[in-house]
Order: structure tokens, then sequence, then C-alpha cells
């Protein structure tokens, strides 16, 4: 299966504007929402069906049994997250399991539990929609993201999916740009839209993937958008198109559809962003 992954170096570019205007244009069969702090592709591309969701349990996490607790202090002592207090209870948003507490405690009334970290979703009617929602305060995002593309490939025989990232150069996004045939970057025209594009840019590279990018809401500063038309031809990185600034688009998400959904400025221009992306993804060995 060809994985197609939309990625930004900073949130607000209209990353998953683009990537749910590509599920619709592709009428793709699977396609996964990777953002897994802030899923929001499920909001503009609607299901007939409730999703079918299952428990995610990332690092475990410290408990005291207070009934064997002699209260020696040792845990308290040795916890370098000072997820202990003086009472001897756990922190649960502080406890990083690493598990010391228990190996140290002389009355063994510590032990790692597993914690529910999340919810895996898996949408399955006429496609298949693979996320997920990481509960507040908890690690294991990439992992996270790593089950959502699995459980993609496991419920689909469809040979192209739409995968939309995260923003950022975090965990997430490492194991989002893994498996993926290809890159897409959203870029936005703005100093610290730059800055970051360049920041994905050299992470997604040392995976050896193919990179290309677009630049949306790109007439905001015509002097910004012809530095990253610079970046990308000094550094062979194949610009795919530039999406307007639209207010219709704008209206269009916030309705809860796609700007190929309705007749705009946009919906023209990502119509070229896509046909080009899918040209480079088809023509690559």
């Amino acid at each position: 299966m060809k994985q197609l992954l939309i990625l930004s170096g900073k949130g607000g570019t209209g990353k998953t504007t683009v990537a749910s205007a590509f599920v619709r244009l592709s009428a793709a069969k699977a396609y996964a929402d990777c953002d897994v702090d802030a899923p929001n592709l499920h909001l503009v591309i609607k299901h007939k069906k409730n999703p079918y969701i299952s428990d995610y349990y990332g690092m475990k996490k410290a408990e005291i049994d207070i009934n064997n607790c002699i209260e020696c202090g040792l845990c308290i002592a040795n916890c370098r997250f000072g997820a202990i207090s003086k009472n001897y209870t756990i922190n649960i948003y502080e406890c990083e399991g690493c598990g010391v507490c228990e190996y140290i405690c002389p009355s063994s009334a510590i032990t790692m539990k597993d914690f529910k970290a999340g919810d895996l979703m898996l949408y399955n009617d006429d496609a298949v929609f693979s996320t997920a929602e990481l509960k507040m305060g908890s690690g294991n995002s990439g992992k996270l993201v790593s089950e959502v593309k699995k459980q993609l490939r496991e419920n689909t025989k469809a040979d192209f999916a739409v995968i939309d990232g995260s923003p950022g150069i975090g965990c997430p996004v490492i194991s989002s740009i893994s498996g993926a045939n290809m890159v897409l970057i959203v870029a936005e025209p703005s100093v610290s839209g730059v800055s970051d594009m360049v920041r994905i840019i050299e992470t997604a590279r040392t995976f050896k993937t193919k990179i290309a990018v677009c630049i949306n809401k790109y007439d905001i500063n015509e002097e910004m958008c012809d530095i990253i038309k610079q970046y990308c031809k000094n550094n062979s990185i194949e610009l795919t198109g530039k999406i307007p600034f639209d207010i219709k688009a704008v209206e269009a998400i916030n309705n809860g559809v796609t700007i190929v959904d309705i007749d705009c400025a946009a919906k023209q221009a990502v119509q070229e962003v896509y046909n080009n992306t899918i040209k480079i993804l088809n023509n690559q060995e």
C-alpha cells in the first residue's frame, strides 16, 4: 500500500485542510489521522457508522498498596520526577513509568500497572479510517501513531492511503514518516512557517523519503512565498503548487466540509497540487 503522508512544520498551516481535500479527490478507501494529540480529520470526513474503539495502553504507572507500605521514604527520595507525595500516593501525570520505586521498595508495596493512555478508533464503512486520541498528559505518542498505521494496514486491502500527520518534528512525526512512500509538506509563507518547513524537511530527509512542498495561503506574503520557492529550487525539492487564502475555504472547514466540496478558488488550486503530487508519487521507482 502506497502511503502519501501530509506534514507541516507548524500548526495552522492548513495541513488537515489539504489532507481532507486529497481524501476526497482520490476517493481514498484508506486513510488515517496520525495527529493523535489533536485529531480532527473526522470533523470534515464524515462516516455513516460509529467507530470501533479500543483501549490503548502506553507506559505502565506505579501504584502503591498502602496496606503493605511501611512509609520508609525510599520511593519518595529516589523518584526523579517527584511523582510520589508525602502521603504515599502517585500523581499519574508526573509518573514516567521508570519502575525505580518498585525496584527499591523493601516491602514490595509498589507495582507497575497498565495505564490507559488513549483510544484507538477505526471507522469501517465505505472506506477504512484509522485514528486515535491520546489522553491528557500521556506519553508514547509515537507508539500510538505506529498503532494507528498498523490498524489501517490490517483492515484494508487498498493500494493507496492518505495519512494526515502531526505538525512539528517530534515522536509522532517520526512514526508517521516511517513506511511512507512520499511526504508532502504544507508550507506557510511566514517567518516561522519557513523556519519550521526547513526543520521538517531536514527531518524527513533522514528517512530517504521522497519530499515535495506545496504553499498554502501563498498570497498573504508574496516575499516569503518567493523564499520558499527558492529554497525548494536550491535543494532540488519539487513544488507541487500554491493555494490562495480563501475565505470560502475557511467557511467550508468551519461548516465541517472539505474545500473541494464547495466551489471556491482554493478548490481549483488544491486540485492542481493533488494532480502534481500523485504524478510524483506514481513516478517513483
